[in-house]
């Protein structure tokens, strides 16, 4: 058996042409490198090679690296088949999948696990499919790598240089510690949203009026599709279920400040919200920043946008971050511009005097 290469020169063969693994693979084409493709759905296949994701692979064929990319109840068994596949030439292979722990364990007695390393990229969208794939999903998001006690050298070189080409941002933790971590920053967070979302199924039409960014921001990753996320969920559930009976601790926390109208309990519950948003890594994973948002009125005509972007950027400031909130009673959208603290007051000053109607 030859040994794994520390430079990606290909062909890399993606098993699964859905989301991830499309994108990864126009990723690679955007760099050059070979691309083979694989998947049980003929349709989806034939859509990643109409897109120039690369070709069906062959039998014949040998490449140098295995991307995994089907649903969380499948990677044990497809891992586990392409490093019986690629024993004679060595391929290193790798998936990623949401989950690392139990993947791992379904095939740590496989000849030649050692040349497997996991990885996650953390990127994605509430869209499926090859059609909704992507070559630049990956650019400057984090991408972790998993490897085991066993991984060899060279097999988590070869990986990280997968992440690389696809513009992503390695980093290394054992598995366990990346099931942690996404159940804090992704697993719960979707729980969390689906209930929130689920009260708004049933609510009466007039509720439903005054919906505002808030519950959009609140709600967005529920519409995920549920069968996808129910497999990713379960299959991390023992740190799933520590952190849930943390929340729900909190939540029974909430509901006695709420039924004894204590606002001194409910201050504290509130406060950690605070706090737990200052936590994120701020832009480019550097420390936060104090922000604030800049309010503006633009009517829902071609171009409205454009002109609002042209004439920020005339004033100088630096845009951070940008949410449309559409309301629902006037033919205008409400434009949240997110700034540097110190810059707001020249962008308001500065917008305003080319016309913009906008809101303190």
């Amino acid at each position: 058996m030859s040994e794994p290469r520390g430079a990606l020169e290909g062909p890399v063969e993606i098993v699964g042409t859905g989301l991830l693994g499309t994108s990864i693979a126009l990723a690679l084409r955007r760099a050059g490198l070979e691309v083979l493709l694989s998947d049980e759905s003929a349709d989806h296949l034939r859509t990643a090679s109409g897109l120039g994701a690369g070709r069906p692979a062959a039998p014949e064929d040998r490449p140098q690296l295995v991307v995994v990319a089907v649903p969380p109840d499948h990677l044990g068994p497809v891992i586990r088949r392409a490093l019986e596949l690629t024993e004679a030439y060595g391929a290193v292979v790798t998936d990623v999948g949401s989950v690392k722990s139990g993947p791992l364990l379904e095939v740590k007695d496989v000849a030649g696990v050692e040349r497997y390393v996991g990885s996650h990229p953390m990127a994605g969208s509430e869209r499926s499919g090859p059609l909704a794939a992507s070559a630049a999903l990956f650019d400057g998001r984090p991408w972790a790598l998993t490897p085991h006690e066993g991984s060899r050298p060279e097999a988590v070189e070869l990986v990280e240089a997968l992440v690389r080409l696809c513009g992503g941002v390695p980093v290394r933790m054992s598995p366990v510690e990346h099931d942690r971590a996404v159940a804090r920053t992704s697993h719960i967070p979707h729980l969390l949203a689906a209930l929130a979302a689920g009260r708004l199924a049933d609510a009466p039409t007039d509720h439903l009026a005054l919906t505002g960014q808030g519950v959009r921001d609140v709600t967005r990753v529920a519409a995920g599709d549920p069968v996808l996320y129910g497999q990713i969920v379960s299959a991390n559930s023992e740190a799933v279920l520590d952190l849930l009976t943390e929340v729900r601790d909190r939540l029974d926390a909430v509901i006695d400040a709420v039924g004894a109208a204590d606002r001194d309990a409910l201050e504290v519950v509130l406060q950690e919200g605070v706090a737990g948003t200052q936590a994120i890594p701020g832009k480019h994973g550097g420390p936060t920043r104090p922000t604030r948002s800049v309010f503006v009125s633009v009517p829902d005509h071609p171009g409205e946008l454009a002109r609002l972007f042209a004439d920020a950027g005339a004033s100088e400031v630096n845009i951070e971050d940008v949410h449309i909130d559409h309301d629902p009673g006037r033919p205008v959208g409400l434009v949240e511009l997110v700034v540097d603290e110190e810059s707001a007051e020249h962008l308001l000053t500065s917008l305003e005097s080319r016309g913009w109607v906008t809101h303190r």
